[in-house]
């Protein structure tokens, strides 16, 4: 990928309700922060919960993100795109936690006993592959974990989340391919999938 295409995101426009919604925020109007946070708190909080894989931590350092995201508001930079800098935050946020506290385990029973009643094979299968996507997300480095997300759940370019985690954009691709590479060996060594190259993408 060239440099240009990698970036291409990094110079988009930010939407004009968005840039409306940040000034009135800016303006210490609550209706406004209300709106701003109702408008993202879903890619937030889907952030938080793949990285933690707790659903009260995910709430916590939602809210939390969205706190810091409010006093830093004028400190971001308008030329840029909105949503890289504020997942960026939740990113932090979850990576702090992390640092403070022992990963829960998550278990594979769970896993293993889905019940099979009800759901048509295929279905049953790609809950399976989700679960142990989301199993092997807890096990890999927490940057190799926020890169993998930025860029496959939230479709995150490459030099976005650089600028984002404030890192070269070399290290950023590294972070997903080892990710990738990790991922693909625990779904293997699981015997969830075969072509798991293509299933880690599509999951």
């Amino acid at each position: 990928m060239s440099g240009d295409q990698s970036t291409s995101k990094e110079t988009a426009s930010v939407p004009d309700d968005v840039v409306e919604l940040i000034e009135q925020c800016l303006a210490g109007d609550q209706a406004a922060m209300a709106e701003l946070v109702r408008r993202y708190q879903g890619q937030v909080f889907g952030l938080c919960y793949r990285m933690l894989s707790d659903r009260q931590d995910a709430e916590d350092m939602a809210q939390e993100t969205f706190v810091r995201v409010m006093r830093s508001l004028e400190r971001w930079d308008n030329a840029r795109a909105f949503e890289p800098w504020l997942l960026a935050i939740a990113g932090n946020r979850c990576r702090t936690l992390l640092a403070t506290r022992k990963r829960r385990v998550v278990t594979s029973p769970f896993v293993a006993d889905l019940p099979a009643r009800g759901y048509g094979a295929e279905e049953q299968d790609h809950r399976s592959l989700a679960e142990e996507v989301s199993l092997g997300l807890t096990d890999i480095r927490d940057e190799y974990r926020q890169a993998f997300l930025m860029f496959h759940q939230h479709e995150m370019s490459y030099g976005d989340i650089a600028d984002s985690m404030k890192c070269p954009l070399g290290t950023v691709k590294t972070w997903i391919h080892r990710a990738r590479r990790e991922l693909i060996d625990h779904l293997r060594s699981r015997g969830i999938v075969e072509e798991t190259n293509h299933a880690v993408r599509s999951v």
